[in-house]
């Protein structure tokens, strides 16, 4: 494959993941605040605000209930989770089976960096 052929591929895939419309809405998702970490917070079993808070202060790390509940909003919306009521006001999130292939995407990237 030539260098311009390459180019081209390459463009086309990038055009690709910024005009298909669910990829691009999961980009734009996962340039938000906290977003990944709450990936990964419902890759590990803690889509529950109590132990989401609990695991993130363990490691010093921050994360406010309202940045929590809006990615959880978001990341359902995409079909990367499903929200489970537990009362009136308070939900419990679970990680789908495309969510699950996201977060381990995601991990194996980062760890590669």
């Amino acid at each position: 494959m030539g260098e311009k052929e390459k180019e081209n591929q390459l463009e086309e895939q990038v055009t690709e993941v910024l005009t298909t419309t669910n990829i691009a809405a999961i980009k734009r998702m996962l340039e938000k605040d906290h977003a990944i970490d709450c990936l990964f917070l419902l890759a590990l079993d803690k889509g529950k605000w109590k132990k989401a808070k609990a695991y993130m202060n363990k490691h010093q790390l921050t994360l406010s209930d309202g940045t929590y509940r809006s990615r959880m909003i978001e990341i359902t919306q995409l079909g990367l989770a499903k929200a489970i009521p537990i009362d009136p006001l308070k939900k419990q999130y679970s990680i789908t089976k495309k969510g699950q292939k996201l977060a381990t995407a995601l991990l194996k990237l980062l760890q590669n960096l």
